[in-house]
């Protein structure tokens, strides 16, 4: 018997993927091994792993937080027939593809960060629209006993897209200068600037230092938080409003996780003082194959991976386990005739004006990111007089970072 071994996280929206591998190599004759990586030490193990050209995996998580990093050590995929039916939006050649123009990555499924909020404490008429506005509604909440915080999200390294990143975009601002470009040559030319010295960012770091520290609708301890903790603070039913991926979806209304089962609603995310409109995000994460492998187990990888692509059954499964849009987009329409969830989401969230890719592609990103982590941790859990300071300080490290 033939094997494959696949290196992830342990993740809802992964375990489904793999799911449909399970029941492909049942049906060809492929043993599917998985081999479960933290996600703390994930890209550092990864990386060690293909610079060594090792074979020990065949198929790896690949996301767009290191497709540049890892590029040149993955086999090209443009000749697997299931990427017909992926997004182009979130396969942008800038994001995965190698110096060849080769895209090194087959999607999984899509990540998008959504604003949830509990249903039984809010009517959709009474969503906050505005950052002042979600204050002022979580402070009511919080003092009519209802919830403990009023918002809840990840706001470390490995999460604050669901807090101090939603709220850069949806307040016109970006880490790195000019706003809003992903283009790596317009960044040189503009000698790799940040963001962080700008009136906008200083905004958000005065947001979510009140937010902990004066209107404390926010745990204090919410800058070491991950995923996994905001997550559990809003199942439990602490919080009335959470930023995470839509993967999660299932986890929020499973009753044997969540005390707040069938009680969760989406919603736009509010909008600070200088925003021009609502900005979302959609990437995928996906999986790639090391180029290091012998051709043989690189062929039948290909093969496993283009037809998952095709397995309509299993992903509309891991469409219901996880609430991630699946990676053919040919069944979203299938999906929204009958799910509100996805009709919300295609309102909100795919198909809005603007969009922006969440992170930057160029090899030195997860240094940037660290260093605008460190800024505006730092920020937000000094004296709100040091923002200034300390932000100033982070926009020196993201550029030497970035050079």
């Amino acid at each position: 018997q033939k094997e494959l071994r696949i290196a992830y996280q342990p993740n809802p929206l992964q375990e489904a993927s793999i799911d449909m591998m399970v029941k492909w190599g049942e049906k060809n004759n492929v043993k599917i091994t998985k081999i479960p990586n933290s996600y703390g030490v994930y890209v550092e193990k990864m990386t060690a792993s293909l610079t060594s050209g090792s074979d020990q995996y065949d198929v790896i998580w690949h996301n767009d937080d290191w497709g540049q990093l890892w590029a040149h050590l993955l086999e090209p995929l443009d000749d697997v027939a299931g990427l017909k039916f992926a997004s182009k939006w979130s396969t942008d050649p800038i994001i995965f593809n190698n110096k060849d123009g080769k895209t090194t990555v087959v999607p999984m499924g899509h990540t998008l960060g959504a604003l949830f909020y509990r249903t039984d404490l809010l009517k959709e008429s009474e969503l906050p629209k505005t950052w002042a506005q979600l204050v002022t509604i979580s402070k009511k909440l919080q003092a009519a006993g209802k919830v403990k915080y009023g918002f809840v999200g990840g706001m470390s390294k490995d999460a604050d897209w669901n807090s101090t990143l939603w709220t850069v975009w949806n307040n016109n601002c970006d880490v790195m200068k000019p706003f809003f470009t992903r283009d790596n040559a317009v960044l040189e030319k503009s000698g790799w600037e940040s963001g962080l010295n700008e009136p906008c960012m200083r905004q958000v770091a005065e947001f979510w230092s009140d937010a902990l520290n004066k209107d404390k609708i926010s745990p204090r301890g919410m800058p070491a938080y991950g995923r996994n903790e905001a997550n559990a603070v809003f199942t439990v039913g602490d919080a009335a409003f959470t930023v995470a991926d839509t993967t999660y979806w299932g986890e929020f209304n499973d009753p044997a996780k969540s005390k707040v089962a069938g009680k969760v609603g989406l919603m736009r995310f509010p909008v600070g003082p200088m925003a021009k409109g609502v900005e979302n995000w959609d990437e995928i994460w996906g999986w790639a194959i090391p180029k290091a492998i012998p051709a043989e187990r690189k062929a039948l990888a290909k093969k496993m991976l283009s037809e998952i692509m095709l397995d309509e059954e299993g992903q509309l499964a891991l469409w219901k386990k996880t609430g991630a849009p699946p990676p053919n987009v040919t069944l979203w329409p299938k999906i929204a005739k009958t799910d509100p969830f996805m009709q919300k989401l295609q309102q909100y969230y795919l198909e809005p004006k603007h969009i922006t890719h969440s992170a930057y592609y160029f090899a030195k990103w997860t240094a940037v990111h660290k260093a605008y982590n460190d800024a505006m941790t730092t920020a937000v859990t000094g004296s709100r007089a040091d923002i200034p300071k300390a932000l100033a300080e982070g926009a020196v490290n993201i550029h030497n970072a970035a050079k």
